[in-house]
């Protein structure tokens, strides 16, 4: 059995969920980001994760202050409700003691409340349940306009003469496709948090489409290769 499948239900994620609070960064269910861990905080979060059940909670700080104050150890700045849990599932120690990590994406979950711990890293009472279809895949996946999408997409890799496997990604299920274009997006963290927040994979299909057609329509030259 997959590590995935045995998250059938909320009931099966805990209620307590230590957080990484990371501005412009997105996980969604099925995806996977890399994570390079330094501070001793976050070191000792992912120690405490591979001690435990491997989930982490990655979360955006919410407003301008709160992402100038996110690497201060000593701040605790506003957190966005909702975030997406990930399982670690790969890591590497380096000789200078950083720890490398792969994050999968399992479920987004809501904020109920922040925990008062004494542990150096923050934790969360996480509510799965609003979520819980994150955790069948390919859940909409039959409702996604694909074809508006990849025309979208094309027309952004040519106009900033970016390279993409093209054959790879026509032949991605609907659920990767939007997901992981999603994660690699070059938006911001507003954006990024909406894409999280998308009630439905249409919806946020239909949001990628709507923001990589103002990039397209903008003066900006600057492009980010989408891998």
């Amino acid at each position: 059995m997959s590590f995935i499948d045995r998250y059938r239900s909320p009931a099966d994620l805990p209620e307590r969920l230590p957080v990484f609070p990371l501005a412009g960064v997105l996980l969604l269910p099925r995806t996977q980001i890399p994570l390079n861990i330094f501070e001793p905080r976050y070191l000792a979060m992912v120690d405490a994760a591979l001690a435990g059940d491997r989930l982490i909670g990655m979360i955006q700080p919410d407003g301008l202050e709160a992402m100038a104050a996110q690497g201060d150890p000593a701040a605790k700045p506003a957190i966005h409700k909702v975030g997406c849990a990930g399982r670690i599932t790969s890591f590497s120690e380096t000789e200078d003691g950083r720890l490398l990590i792969t994050l999968t994406g399992i479920c987004r979950f809501k904020v109920k409340e922040e925990l008062d711990t004494i542990t150096p890293f923050r934790q969360v009472h996480a509510d799965f349940s609003p979520y819980a279809d994150d955790l069948s895949a390919d859940t909409g996946a039959d409702k996604v306009d694909r074809e508006r999408l990849l025309d979208v997409l094309k027309r952004y890799l040519t106009r900033y003469d970016l390279r993409a496997d093209w054959q790879a990604i026509k032949n991605s299920g609907s659920e990767t496709l939007v997901n992981s274009l999603s994660v690699i997006s070059p938006y911001g963290p507003a954006e990024k948090q909406a894409l999280l927040e998308a009630k439905t994979l249409e919806d946020r299909n239909q949001m990628l489409i709507a923001l990589t057609e103002m990039a397209l329509a903008g003066d900006s030259e600057d492009g980010t290769n989408l891998q």
